[in-house]
């Protein structure tokens, strides 16, 4: 029995963050040029039917639907995925025939973000990074790839280690967009995706 003048509390353990539960993590590598103090760059955040490092392949039109729910302003830009260290915006973000085209501005006004434009520029950084939530998949059970045909999009990251050299940042600039900007080299032995950065998979 409580006494008089007691008050009851309660202590509830706090459930695991979706985000620990069930955020993915896919790296592309980028490969960054005429970096200058505007901050702007674009590249592939994703590449499309190519194998990453932990057997998945994005198919097209995965990020169709996440795209429409949120548009480019509602996809964030971290560093590193750190959910405290927003860096920038994402000026546009569209699925081509390649892969997921991103054009993105760092917010020169964070310090942190001029810290990521200097690396950039020194080429310390040159990867990016999705982390997403998987909506719809199918495994092949003989060769153990995952397909990915449907993705939540939640964030785009700007990381150190590329995997998948295709997907590229190809330039952080001044002006308007370079049409022949984009650098993209061949895929590693063995496949990975991740928009060229070394593939480090967190599967909730």
């Amino acid at each position: 029995m409580m006494r008089e003048g007691k008050t009851a509390v309660l202590h509830r353990a706090k459930p695991a963050p979706l985000d620990a539960l069930t955020k993915e993590i896919k790296r592309a590598a980028a490969m960054l040029s005429d970096v200058t103090p505007a901050g702007t760059f674009e590249g592939y955040a994703s590449l499309f039917g190519v194998a990453d490092m932990g057997r998945d392949v994005v198919l097209p039109g995965a990020f169709a639907d996440s795209l429409r729910a949120r548009g480019p302003k509602g996809i964030k830009m971290l560093w590193q995925h750190e959910a405290s260290q927003p860096i920038g915006s994402w000026e546009a973000i569209v699925e081509d025939a390649r892969g997921l085209k991103v054009t993105g501005r760092l917010n020169l006004d964070v310090a942190k973000a001029r810290e990521v434009l200097s690396l950039m520029r020194e080429g310390s950084v040159d990867g990016l990074s999705i982390g997403f939530r998987t909506e719809r998949s199918n495994t092949d059970k003989k060769t153990g790839i995952r397909s990915l045909s449907k993705i939540d999009l939640w964030e785009i990251s700007v990381v150190t280690f590329p995997m998948l050299p295709q997907a590229r940042v190809s330039a952080v600039k001044r002006g308007a967009l370079k049409p022949d900007g984009l650098h993209l080299s061949g895929i590693l032995p063995g496949g990975p995706r991740r928009a060229a950065s070394f593939l480090s998979s967190t599967r909730g």
